[in-house]
């Protein structure tokens, strides 16, 4: 079990920091910003814990709203992600104020039992993650190198201590044909809205051939501009889901054909380009995920029993990508959304409520405890630095 002395001081100083951290969250959540232009939010992020003492590096990894914060010197180097970004026009509809704020809450807490326990605390500001791969491209630039655990939590309409995600990936499709007027000679054109109709059509009776946990949806981006002019050029942008990457990649591969057959059909010629690196699957660590289901237990929370969750993917997260290299986790903590869930506007008027206020504090404190209890005990604390030791050798 976590010493009292540590445990008690991390919810200690939460607790005295509430008002600091509800105020981040309400902050945040009132000038919504979107992926890779959160620049408001990342300063917001980093204000509390720049006045506390820790060592900030800003654009970390080469991206504008990306920052490290860490303070401490000890041999567990804890990696604390923080999401900022914003929806298109709903805003915190997945309320990345809390995970902030929370972030934020977990990095205080912990600094002030950093030398006791022997940890390093950084804080790691993560943009773009509702579009843009913020935490792979954060990763592949050696962000996290140096960090033996990761955590963070997610606002959710339930509570999930071992939360688990889809591998996604995100193409944009452009067709490009020939102008021509519709109506005087449309026989010389080549209509790239027609390559996009005949496409949507393939993937729709794709549907019911995909396996078990595949699923993609789409939108058309651009479908002519006149409709007396056979469109040259057309697009759309699909998300493709599985349930593990292995997964992904087969629906990928068939998705393809069902690109190219817009083509064929039209004979418009195509080009299908990533728009941002593809999300894995989350890896909950176990150890660290029973900790945190012990944690909500005694804060009077009731997760979802541990055989449900697998069942239960919520969306698709570039910490997924982190936590295949990286022991981590990405619970979830329940806020009163009236029924609403995640990506609704009803969802993000309950992150900035009384509920969400509550989760942003709990949540950082259950953070906390789970790192206190980590460091606290030799076999995890082992396993997690022998785990370390051997990425960087």
């Amino acid at each position: 079990m976590p010493s009292a002395t540590a445990s008690t001081s991390v919810e200690d100083a939460v607790d005295r920091r509430r008002g600091d951290l509800i105020a981040l969250s309400h902050d945040i959540h009132a000038e919504p910003e979107l992926a890779f232009a959160e620049h408001r939010s990342c300063a917001k992020t980093q204000a509390l814990v720049a006045e506390h003492g820790f060592d900030i590096t800003q654009a970390a990894g080469g991206l504008d709203t990306a920052f490290r914060a860490s303070y401490g010197s000890g041999a567990l180097v804890v990696g604390i992600c923080a999401e900022y970004d914003a929806l298109p026009e709903i805003g915190h509809a997945c309320g990345h104020n809390i995970i902030a704020a929370s972030a934020v809450g977990t990095a205080l807490a912990l600094a002030g039992v950093a030398d006791e326990l022997g940890l390093t605390v950084v804080l790691v500001g993560t943009p773009a993650e509702e579009t843009g791969g913020g935490k792979a491209l954060l990763l592949d630039a050696g962000v996290f190198d140096d960090i033996a655990v990761a955590v963070m939590l997610h606002p959710g309409p339930v509570d999930i201590a071992a939360a688990r995600s889809l591998a996604l990936s995100e193409v944009d499709v452009v067709y490009a044909g020939r102008e021509s007027h519709a109506a005087v000679a449309p026989h010389l054109g080549v209509n790239a809205a027609d390559a996009v109709t005949v496409t949507q059509v393939a993937i729709g009776l794709l549907r019911q051939q995909l396996a078990p946990g595949q699923m993609l949806h789409g939108i058309v981006t651009d479908g002519g501009q006149a409709t007396n002019v056979i469109p040259a050029r057309a697009a759309l942008r699909y998300t493709m889901r599985a349930s593990d990457s292995v997964s992904l990649h087969e629906l990928e591969a068939r998705i393809a054909g069902c690109f190219a057959a817009g083509a064929v059909a039209t004979g418009c010629e195509h080009t299908v380009a990533e728009i941002a690196p593809a999300y894995a699957e989350l890896r909950p660590d176990q150890w660290l995920a029973s900790v945190f289901r012990e944690e909500m237990r005694r804060v009077g929370r009731e997760p979802l029993p541990a055989d449900l969750e697998a069942a239960l993917p919520l969306g698709s997260t570039d910490m997924g990508n982190i936590t295949h290299v990286i022991p981590g986790i990405h619970p979830v903590v329940g806020i009163d959304a009236g029924g609403a869930s995640i990506h609704q506007p009803a969802f993000a008027a309950a992150a900035a409520s009384a509920s969400a206020d509550t989760a942003v504090v709990e949540g950082a404190t259950m953070l906390a405890r789970t790192v206190v209890r980590l460091a606290e005990t030799a076999d995890e604390r082992d396993r997690v630095l022998e785990r370390q030791n051997r990425r960087a050798s």
